[in-house]
């Protein structure tokens, strides 16, 4: 018998196409945060970008490795002269205050990137403003 049996070969094959297909989605950036909504058109990109997560408590993660800004912006600097195309996402925290996310901005522009991005979720038109109690003089210019 000259013939290859390819039977068995398919059968691997679909498998690990199964699998690859189901994990997948679970492959994005593992802090969890609460994303803000927006009305914004999704960005398409090539290459996958920088992603930097502050949480609700002010912790910075560069991926999925925690770090301090001090730590942040050495990092960030041997990333661009490693590639200075690279885009970065920064993903802050609905509950997380301005000034972290302020400070981790700044590094990454001291840093040198040019492409830095705010990452939302989908469907601002459903988000509901801050009552006026949470603004100061009650909402009101």
């Amino acid at each position: 018998m000259s013939d290859i049996n390819v039977t068995p070969l398919v059968d691997v094959m679909l498998v690990l196409l199964i699998v690859f297909m189901v994990a997948a989605p679970l492959m994005t950036v593992g802090v969890p945060i609460d994303l803000p909504k927006t009305d914004a058109k999704p960005l398409t990109s090539q290459v996958e970008p920088l992603s930097v997560s502050i949480k609700p408590d002010g912790t910075i993660f560069l991926m999925e490795q925690q770090m301090t800004l001090e730590e942040l912006a050495p990092k960030l600097k041997a990333l661009y002269a490693i590639d200075a195309e690279k885009e970065v996402r920064v993903r802050g925290d609905l509950a997380a205050t301005y000034g972290p996310i302020a400070q981790v901005l700044g590094a990454i522009n001291a840093a040198g990137f040019k492409k830095i991005g705010l990452e939302t979720l989908p469907g601002g038109a459903d988000a509901t403003p801050p009552p006026a109690s949470a603004v100061p003089d009650g909402g009101q210019n």
